[in-house]
């Protein structure tokens, strides 16, 4: 693995948090997206005992809502000191995989002194109106529905399009997709009841009081109702509400060191980040970036096998898009979101990609034994992220 031989630029995720993934409009909707992250820090200082002083930095990935410097904000908001700066990062929805993997990168170049947080937030319950300015004398300002993400020369196609587009061009039925999204409410469902999400959930104050499950899984999900669903991107298509992610609010975070760092603190157990790749894909057929993303990544890391990777957190924006990736990438869907996915759980924009890392830091926690684990997603424009991490424990290593 692309890994460093030097525990002082070895990245470990020691601890991981999460709030809990509210509904558009719903159970978080009075929350500001700063506030939400704040909670976390508030929380993952409280827990590890660290010394706030000592923080490096503050990475924050946000696709919606930031109109300033919302890791700043973010990091204002939970008592940091003030010389303690913060970062936000836009990589649409990879965003916040995408601030860890940063924070990870300054602690293998040796920038850091101790610890970072990284992660993402996002409220699209709060976030901003747009207007554009009008081009001409006597136009009205027009509201901005969403971002530019490629130039029309060639082709930007709203999200769901594009998820059209990849169930046609990769021959994913409506069938399947709608049984992959059942499977994701299932199991998000038992991972709930038996307790798995508890460790990882902050429970956010909210004016109806402590909001601490997730909001959108469905126990009465049923092939039935999914059948029963209309396409609502393209007239006779295969995406429906049913097969596609909610809009959500929500953030994680976590906290990462070195290894000689997280020795000392005599840390029972973290993620050791191995390595992480980026790469773009045709934007008519965005779900498909994380193949070109695990391609990079497989290139630069030869002894990884993706078929002996315990657990595999891919985000799910729409089944079409997931079914299409995991088939180009030779991974059983099986494998896949043991606990459920975005389907179920909710896609928190900017906050998704540090949600699967929550995930695996959680899942990979209760494993009997060392395992690996790899988190993916597709990103708005055509990219796609995937990183590589193991799982080690800092206080028995020579």
């Amino acid at each position: 693995m692309n890994a460093s031989s030097d525990p002082a630029r070895t990245p470990v995720v020691i601890a991981a948090l999460r709030t809990p993934v509210g509904r558009v409009n719903g159970s978080l909707a009075a929350v500001e997206p700063a506030r939400l992250a704040a909670l976390l820090i508030e929380r993952i200082i409280a827990d590890t005992g660290i010394d706030r002083a000592e923080i490096d930095d503050v990475l924050v990935g946000n696709a919606a809502n930031s109109a300033g410097n919302l890791a700043r904000l973010a990091a204002l908001e939970a008592g940091l000191p003030v010389a303690i700066p913060g970062v936000t990062v836009d990589r649409q929805c990879g965003s916040g995989l995408e601030a860890i993997v940063l924070a990870a990168r300054q602690i293998q170049a040796g920038a850091g002194r101790r610890f970072y947080l990284a992660g993402g937030t996002e409220s699209a319950s709060r976030a901003h109106i747009r207007l554009r300015p009008p081009l001409t004398r006597g136009e009205e300002p027009q509201p901005v529905k969403r971002a530019r993400m490629a130039p029309d020369s060639i082709g930007d196609p709203d999200m769901g399009v594009a998820a059209e587009n990849v169930a046609t061009a990769c021959g994913i039925s409506r069938e399947r997709q709608d049984r992959f999204a059942l499977e994701s409410h299932r199991r998000a469902v038992a991972a709930e009841a038996e307790g798995r999400f508890s460790r990882e959930i902050v429970p956010v104050p909210t004016p109806e009081g402590p909001i601490a499950r997730d909001e959108c899984p469905r126990a009465n999900a049923s092939a039935e109702t999914l059948s029963r669903l209309r396409p609502v991107f393209v007239a006779g298509g295969t995406v429906t509400a049913g097969n596609a992610c909610p809009v959500n609010d929500g953030a994680a975070m976590v906290l990462m060191t070195n290894l000689a760092e997280a020795r000392k603190l005599g840390t029972r157990f973290g993620l050791a980040f191995t390595d992480a790749a980026t790469a773009g894909v045709e934007p008519k057929l965005l779900g498909l970036g994380p193949v070109p993303a695990m391609a990079k990544l497989r290139a630069r890391n030869p002894a990884l096998d993706v078929a002996r990777v315990d657990f595999i957190e891919f985000n799910e924006a729409f089944a079409s898009q997931v079914l299409g990736s995991l088939d180009q990438l030779d991974i059983a869907p099986e494998r896949v979101n043991r606990d459920g996915g975005a389907i179920a759980l909710g896609h928190p924009y900017g906050a998704s990609g540090a949600i699967l890392v929550v995930r695996l830091f959680s899942q990979m926690l209760a494993a009997s034994s060392p395992a690996e684990g790899l988190a993916m997603m597709g990103i708005g424009g055509g990219m796609g992220i995937a990183a590589h991490f193991s799982s080690c424990r800092p206080d028995q290593a020579a």
